[in-house]
């Protein structure tokens, strides 16, 4: 592992004075990006399996959106009162499932039926199917909460990608302009944490940085060399694996203890938040070893990191 504390991130840092705050999802497009880079990723990497089941999943996220119920979001006082306090419109911890979320969750366990997996991820998807409504939405309440008991990963796994898909449809509906910070690692749309974050390669965005929620796929920009999760810019380091290219780095802080990872898409420009992050799960594995820093985005597709 190379250490870049002494020595910050020299990427260009970026072409625009005032970047804008927040970029929404595309429903669609987000979930076959994710696929083809995931199918792009495997053959080379030692959890290419898993991230072909990873890619098969995401393509089934991408495929059952066509003619869903659209999703129905805050009125317009909740979404003015959000804006007021500096709060996210579409509120986590109060999420109710709906009749367009039935309908995602219905459909994306049926399309998953017909992935491929191990036979222990067929029994985790059985277990899901077949869950009560009280146990459905202790699933639902644990991953809003970034909160997933350990003996149950894989249940909260599909669960986590119905959710996704139905919180990208929402966030993808809101007024992009309308969006503000809310805290320290939290989403302009869900206050979701990041999963990593992105130097992007953009147009007229070249070398900015955006966090990637790994709920609702809503970017918001980051100032660089600075903590995503507690905001300090003192004791900022880069580490990275040997041999790693500069394109996936986790961000340390000395404040917090904590690292998320920063995706170099100036230096290749098919990097994607969820896809990469998983497949530098060797980068985490790293970071353990080295007992210094916890790792600070969430991704639910990584949960035993």
């Amino acid at each position: 592992m190379s250490d870049e504390t002494a020595r910050p991130d020299p990427t260009v840092i970026g072409e625009v004075a005032a970047p804008p705050f927040a970029r929404l999802p595309d429903p669609h497009q987000i979930f076959i990006d994710r696929a083809l880079r995931l199918r792009a990723l495997a053959p080379s990497i030692e959890i290419g399996p898993y991230l072909r089941f990873l890619s098969d999943l995401a393509e089934m996220q991408y495929r059952i959106q066509d003619d869903l119920p659209e999703p129905v979001l805050p009125d317009a006082p909740t979404l003015a009162r959000a804006r007021t306090h500096g709060m996210p419109p579409l509120d986590r911890a109060g999420f109710k499932p709906d009749a367009a979320f039935a309908a995602t969750f219905d459909r994306f366990i049926a399309a998953a039926e017909e992935i491929a997996m191990p036979p222990a991820a067929a029994e985790a998807l059985g277990r899901v199917r077949a869950a009560s409504r009280a146990q459905g939405e202790s699933m639902l309440r644990a991953v809003l909460a970034t909160s997933v008991p350990a003996e149950a990963l894989a249940e909260h796994a599909f669960m986590a990608a119905a959710l996704q898909v139905h919180f990208a449809r929402l966030a993808a509906r809101l007024d992009a302009a309308a969006l503000g910070p809310v805290g320290n690692g939290a989403c302009p749309c869900c206050g979701g944490p990041p999963v990593s974050t992105m130097v992007v390669g953009w147009r007229g965005m070249h070398g900015i940085r955006f966090c990637a929620c790994s709920l609702c796929g809503t970017y918001w920009h980051q100032v660089r060399i600075q903590c995503v999760l507690c905001g300090s810019t003192k004791g900022i380091g880069y580490q990275e694996v040997e041999g790693g290219g500069g394109t996936v780095k986790a961000e340390t802080c000395d404040g917090c203890h904590r690292y998320v990872k920063v995706l170099y898409q100036v230096r290749q420009t098919d990097l994607e938040p969820v896809a990469d992050d998983a497949a530098s799960l060797g980068l985490d594995l790293l970071m353990q070893q080295q007992g210094e820093y916890e790792r600070g985005g969430f991704n639910p597709f990584l949960l035993g990191t």
